[in-house]
């Protein structure tokens, strides 16, 4: 049985102004090979052209920690985001997800849960399923489109491609 993202209620997929669910299953990888391709949110864009500007709101950090608090831009919004989750392998499954949120008035703000998760399978197999729950009404209106899912597929290649092919993680 496949482990399955954990959501906080009021971010419940099908609850939501809209959802996306990406996951690719490869060969050959580890979690310990992907997971610091993930925490490391200032290489996502050397692998994900959708992502830039990422940085810390604690100065000098390089990589998650628990409650840690960053910005990036995605998708045209400007993201400030914290860690509520950030939990490296054990037993073969490692997840990581934020609360991200654009201010702005009722038409422009933007509300998400974004999550990952790394799971072993049998046979030298890798899962990474990656999902994000959305509120507001740039999420509506992206509701019934394959922006989000084009996005996130996107950022699955990247991250596949940047593991195999070992990009600088600094």
């Amino acid at each position: 049985m496949l482990n399955e993202i954990k959501w906080p209620v009021e971010y419940l997929p099908g609850t939501t102004d809209n959802f996306a669910s990406n996951e690719v299953i490869v060969t050959d990888l580890t979690i310990a090979q992907v997971w610091p391709y993930l925490v490391t949110p200032t290489v996502w864009e050397k692998y994900y052209a959708n992502s830039s500007d990422a940085q810390f709101k604690e100065q000098g950090k390089k990589q998650f920690y628990p409650g840690a608090r960053f910005f990036f831009k995605t998708f045209g919004f400007p993201i400030e985001a914290q860690i509520v989750e950030l939990e490296p392998e054990k037993d073969g499954v490692a997840r990581l997800a934020w609360h991200g949120w654009a201010e702005g008035d009722a038409d422009h703000r933007l509300d998400v849960i974004h999550a990952w998760l790394l799971e072993t399978l049998p046979d030298g197999r890798l899962r990474i399923l990656t999902q994000e729950s959305q509120k507001g009404k740039p999420a509506a209106a992206m509701a019934g489109t394959n922006t989000m899912i084009d996005g996130h597929q996107d950022w699955l290649n990247g991250l596949v491609k940047a593991v195999r092919e070992q990009l600088p993680l600094d």
